[in-house]
């Protein structure tokens, strides 16, 4: 059975990050342009923002290129942890906007508040409609394709929901404070800004882990292996599984089996019970990208002894 990387993105996952890359761009040019017209702090910081998400959304696109090659004679496992990296990537940059966020809203704390624009208002209420519905949108095909680059594009946009969530509570609360002549309520934009950076940084800490944890060789969950028991249990000629192991290696699986089986088997024989578990497993799980198997020889009258 043969069976690739290279068949592992679909056409759709693709043009979610495309889709992706190019509403950053527009997000972008849009937020940063109406924040310096209308003098809007926390547009233009969200608009900074984006700026870093179109970054992270071209490290996403190549991280995902490189993870479709194949096996070659450098990477004999593959280039899936090539998507590993740029989801390492999109933290990082995560984490430097969240920091940007939270230091300008401290700054802003300490300034005189500026008088609040409805367009600004009207430009953060679209990005929070269209950074939701990209993150349906790119979650929904990331965890179909099991993409890390895809699924950490997606959590970066739910990072600008928060972030344009804010935008939209703290320029709302600017004009509600200048049509009542309140001033102290445009601070509720800076503070609400603080808070979003957290829940950013959050984001982060929790992308970046994950990342750590592939590119350390992490395990697959015990539920997982569990999982792959199951298939390899259902071979009558497996008398024992010594070891099992499994590691994600980016958008796919790599399974590292030990079994015994009858001594008295012959080599072909073998051979065509490893062939078989190996494809019942790939085809049971299709993520799973290669089956490592070791066979050991049981011999029935040592075991009886053993009891």
């Amino acid at each position: 059975m043969e069976h690739t990387v290279e068949t592992k993105h679909s056409f759709a996952a693709i043009v979610a990050i495309w889709v992706s890359l190019i509403s950053n761009i527009l997000l972008t040019i849009l937020k940063i342009s109406v924040g310096a017209l209308f003098n809007s702090p926390v547009l233009l910081a969200d608009g900074f923002h984006n700026a870093a998400d179109v970054v992270a959304s071209l490290a996403a696109l190549t991280s995902m290129r490189i993870s479709k090659r194949p096996a070659d004679e450098d990477h004999p496992w593959g280039h899936g942890k090539a998507e590993v990296i740029g989801s390492g990537i999109v933290a990082i940059i995560l984490a430097g906007a969240a920091i940007y966020i939270a230091y300008e809203a401290v700054v802003t704390l300490f300034e005189e508040p500026l008088k609040a624009s409805y367009i600004a208002l009207i430009t953060a209420i679209i990005s929070l409609v269209w950074k939701q519905a990209l993150y349906m949108y790119t979650i929904k095909i990331g965890k179909k394709e099991n993409s890390k680059g895809l699924i950490a594009t997606a959590y970066d946009h739910l990072a600008d929901v928060y972030a344009s969530g804010a935008a939209v509570i703290g320029i709302g609360l600017a004009l509600v404070g200048d049509a009542m002549d309140k001033p102290f309520l445009s601070y509720g934009d800076p503070i609400a800004g603080f808070i979003v950076a957290l829940l950013v940084l959050k984001l982060a800490i929790e992308m970046g882990r994950e990342s750590l944890d592939v590119l350390m060789e992490k395990s697959v969950a015990p539920e997982r292996l569990l999982q792959f028991e199951e298939v390899i249990r259902q071979f009558e000629e497996v008398r024992r599984i010594d070891r099992l192991r499994a590691r994600e290696h980016g958008h796919y699986v790599l399974v590292d089996l030990r079994i015994a089986i009858p001594a008295s088997l012959s080599i072909q024989e073998g051979h065509d019970l490893s062939s078989s578990i190996r494809n019942a497993i790939m085809e049971a799980y299709p993520d799973v990208d290669e089956v490592l198997i070791h066979l050991n020889p049981w011999y029935e009258e040592a075991n009886f002894e053993m009891k």
